[in-house]
């Protein structure tokens, strides 16, 4: 029996409809900037999000480093959460591609914290210190369980960016996660920022792709410093249909994600030795932590965590280790993969009790 993938939402295969609409798209050269199907792609999240420009590219890291790229230059600093992907899942490239170092600030839920934000800012002629020129926000925020974050407390760090005239921008790989739970517009998220991220490839189910989204300038920067990454590709409009197709037919489908997920937390949270933070569980992420005496809470010769290893012999696949796991809802996990995931959790508890 095939396993039950709640590794990620990248997981996902494209549906029927999409893979007929990627066999269907009409086709050029987009180095050439002449692929129809990418052009109506890149129009239509530039619409969404209400951005001058947009710009597709392979995967949501190369958004985000050509967002930075297209901001900076070396030697000049970023700021950023401490947990966020661009600082650390993005293999240190804002520093090796770009050059910048990056300042980071913490809290429990994603925010950057107004107080601290404004006194590490450096703006100065000061040869000692990195300039600040961006400011970097992540919406969902993954490492802080998929928190969709506060709109009050975003347009407040935005006025505070904009009175110091630094740019900002929104790394929303799960934005349309953040839109469908929040009930605001992928437009009104995005507002504050001046660049714009977005993935098309985890919870919408296409197979590839992000846009970067912005102004008109800095779009025909990014687009230079795409094809120094590598990331200019041909006709690409095939994968650019699964986007199109995935924004057009799967966003209302994230509501169901993430109804999913709570129902998945509120069990493991009633599963002893197992701890979930249930007012952090706002979308499709669920994080949850083995306490410090759980006896799978290690790993085995081979690198393998224990506890990972003993539910995927219970048929579900997850991540984590080191008393921290996640389990990711998604479109190709239905109700009935939900049960069955939910009671492989609850008989790997029992195992465990009897032992």
């Amino acid at each position: 029996m095939k396993p039950i993938d709640l590794r990620s939402d990248t997981v996902t295969q494209p549906s029927p409809g999409m893979r007929d609409a990627m066999m269907a798209a009409p086709l050029g050269d987009d180095v050439f900037g002449d692929d129809p199907t990418v052009i109506r792609l890149q129009e239509q999240v530039a619409a969404l999000l209400k951005k001058e420009a947009a710009l597709y590219v392979p995967t949501g890291t190369m958004a985000n480093q050509l967002a930075l790229r297209a901001h900076t230059q070396a030697g000049d600093e970023i700021i950023a959460h401490r947990g966020c992907h661009i600082y650390n899942y993005e293999s240190g490239g804002a520093a090796a591609l770009a050059g910048l170092t990056i300042r980071t600030l913490d809290s429990a839920t994603g925010h950057l914290p107004l107080a601290a934000l404004a006194s590490e800012i450096h703006q100065t002629d000061d040869p000692h210190f990195a300039n600040t020129r961006l400011i970097c926000m992540e919406n969902t925020h993954n490492a802080r369980g998929g928190r969709v974050l506060d709109q009050a407390h975003v347009l407040k760090v935005a006025a505070l960016a904009q009175a110091r005239g630094i740019p900002m921008h929104l790394d929303g790989a799960r934005l349309m996660n953040a839109a469908v739970a929040s009930e605001r517009s992928a437009a009104e998220l995005a507002a504050p920022f001046t660049t714009v991220s977005i993935c098309l490839s985890k919870g919408l189910g296409a197979p590839l792709g992000s846009v970067l989204a912005g102004s008109n300038a800095l779009i025909q920067r990014a687009y230079r410093f795409r094809k120094m990454y590598g990331g200019g590709m041909r006709q690409a409009g095939v994968v650019a249909a699964a986007g199109i197709y995935a924004l057009d037919h799967h966003v209302d489908g994230l509501a169901k994600d993430h109804k999913r997920a709570r129902r998945l937390a509120e069990a493991i949270a009633e599963i002893p030795g197992l701890q979930v933070d249930l007012d952090g569980v706002q979308t499709n992420l669920v994080y949850f932590d083995l306490a410090p005496d759980h006896p799978l809470d290690h790993h085995n010769e081979a690198g393998e965590n224990a506890f990972v290893v003993a539910l995927q012999k219970q048929g579900v696949l997850i991540t984590g280790g080191h008393g921290r796991y996640r389990a990711v809802t998604h479109r190709d996990v239905d109700d009935g993969d939900l049960e069955q995931s939910i009671q492989a959790f609850q008989t790997l508890a029992h195992q465990e009790a009897v032992a």
